[in-house]
């Protein structure tokens, strides 16, 4: 009889104390989003990217962070990423770069041709952009456009499928 006595009184004790019930602040942080997917692109002195492809949904949110890995001063072999839409002329946004040192080698005039960018880094220097991956299934390239970069080719393709 004691022994029953013992454990109803702990039961009731387990069933008021709340170990029944269901955690609700753990189930809101699951719930939440765990923001975008990172893509970590490395340049170096030799002019290329660590990564040329990337593969994302229609409206994926992304963020990409380019770190510059060389050791050279930022006016001899700095480093940008410089996301264009489909169908862009690449080789048309590379010279148009040339002549637009004061603004990091980003041509303001085909401003309306960038997604998104990553501004010019110098060694051992991070950058970072998030942005929503385009609608439109297709090709989207990116590129270096510091000089002679893109000829060297620091450039890659963002495709969404």
């Amino acid at each position: 009889m004691k022994t029953r006595l013992l454990f109803v009184t702990a039961m009731a004790a387990l069933v008021t104390s709340g170990c029944g019930q269901k955690d609700t602040s753990t189930s809101v942080a699951a719930a939440s989003p765990a923001g975008p997917r990172e893509i970590e692109i490395t340049a170096s002195d030799t002019m290329k990217y660590s990564i040329t492809a990337i593969e994302a949904k229609p409206g994926e949110d992304i963020k990409v962070v380019l770190t510059n890995i060389g050791t050279q001063p930022r006016e001899v072999m700095g480093h940008n990423w410089v996301l264009l839409r489909a169908g862009s002329d690449v080789a048309a946004f590379d010279a148009a770069a040339l002549s637009s040192k004061d603004t990091g080698y980003i041509p303001a005039a085909l401003s309306g041709e960038i997604i998104a960018h990553i501004d010019l880094l110098g060694p051992r220097k991070s950058g970072e952009v998030e942005f929503k991956a385009p609608m439109e299934p297709g090709d989207y390239p990116f590129l270096c456009t510091f000089p002679a970069h893109y000829q060297a080719g620091m450039r890659g393709v963002l495709t969404v499928k």
